[in-house]
């Protein structure tokens, strides 16, 4: 009969284990020559193979998902906003903390047992509502910035979120960062400006009603999401996932309904309330869960830095409403380029494992189990 300790310490089986080759160790990237025109292509061609892994096709892949759901949020968020009288940022993320609460806390709880999930609770509790707080709030300062300023500032400015985040994680991690990897930020950005350039001629935006105000708000947040990036990061390398998430889920939540009530009490009766809206906020929320969930995992298999650098082509999947798809092909340009040099095995150890308290607790129980 298996142990409590074998029942709920099996990382193997749950979601820690979906992401391939972790522990893979780093390879050397074979040498560019430049001696002749063939030597040069094959030895391009054995660059781009030591590049494309399969790791890094599963982390091209994910970022795009998220992608999508950056733009399946964004229309549903406009559309409540602009179409359905249902401007309530902090109320909207209500649902999804809550969300998140409830999928993964209970699975927190049964792989730690309740008093460990405790012990967790109040030794690095405060490090997760320091966490959701500044999520939280990254949240509403952009959904904010949106009120006040244009479309293409906010475009531009939310890309502040990658600098903020290569900072922090050089803190965290002491990453010393590659010119290629540099260089295909640059790329990335480039095809956003040539986004906003694309918009700004063909003058698809709108009058902002108070720009300085709306770019005061879109940095702060977009300060705040590259802040939390990195810091989730450091968390979901050393921890399970369903602990980082659920724990964000909780606190996200406990600080989302407290904003909420305070800010958005009076709005709430005025809102609208009905089918279409409803089917908004589920939309919303669903494609939110996936990114949350899928936000970590390409994280331990790439960086948060990265995963910032795929969010840019949430704004290019707009093609499909008439943007040219260079764009897009420049941000998949820049992604690989990020990792012509290092490989996503090279971004940072990845050994997510229990609190040692919590796995002393449950080595106890065990040992109490098989003696009985």
């Amino acid at each position: 009969m298996a142990s409590t300790e074998d029942r709920k310490r099996s990382l193997d089986s749950d979601v820690d284990a979906v992401v391939p080759d972790l522990t893979a160790q780093p390879r050397l990237p074979p040498p560019i020559k430049y001696s002749s025109p063939t030597a040069f292509g094959i030895s391009f061609a054995a660059r781009m193979r030591f590049v494309w892994t399969k790791r890094f096709a599963l982390s091209l892949l994910a970022g795009q998902i998220i992608s999508l759901c950056i733009t399946c949020t964004n229309v549903t968020t406009t559309e409540l906003q602009n179409n359905r009288n249902w401007a309530l940022p902090t109320t909207q993320s209500v649902f999804l903390y809550f969300s998140l609460f409830i999928i993964y806390t209970p699975y927190t709880m049964y792989k730690y047992g309740l008093k460990g999930w405790g012990m967790m609770v109040l030794r690095d509790g405060w490090k997760y509502a320091f966490l959701a707080a500044c999520d939280v709030e990254g949240n509403f300062l952009v959904v904010k910035a949106y009120q006040y300023t244009d479309l293409l500032s906010c475009m531009l400015l939310d890309a502040w979120a990658i600098p903020v985040c290569i900072f922090f994680s050089w803190i965290y991690f002491r990453r010393k960062y590659h010119w290629t990897q540099l260089l295909g930020v640059f790329i990335c950005i480039s095809g956003l400006g040539l986004l906003v350039a694309s918009d700004r001629i063909t003058k698809k935006d709108w009058e902002p009603s108070n720009r300085g105000k709306g770019d005061a708000f879109m940095i702060a947040g977009a300060t705040l999401y590259g802040f939390t990036n990195a810091t989730e990061e450091l968390f979901v390398r050393k921890r399970p996932l369903y602990e980082v998430v659920g724990q964000l889920g909780m606190f996200g939540f406990i600080i989302c309904s407290i904003q909420a009530a305070g800010l958005e009490h009076a709005a709430m009766h005025t809102a609208s309330w009905n089918g279409a809206v409803v089917g908004l906020i589920l939309a919303y929320t669903a494609a939110m869960i996936i990114l949350y969930t899928l936000a970590p995992i390409l994280y331990r298999m790439a960086s948060s830095a990265y995963y910032n650098l795929s969010l840019l082509t949430s704004d290019f999947w707009g093609l499909l409403f008439g943007y040219s798809s260079t764009t897009t092909i420049l941000v998949i340009l820049g992604l690989i380029t990020y990792f012509w040099h290092d490989t996503p095995e090279e971004q940072g150890e990845v050994a997510p494992e229990a609190p040692e308290y919590v796995q002393k607790r449950q080595g106890e129980e065990g040992q109490a189990e098989n003696q009985v």
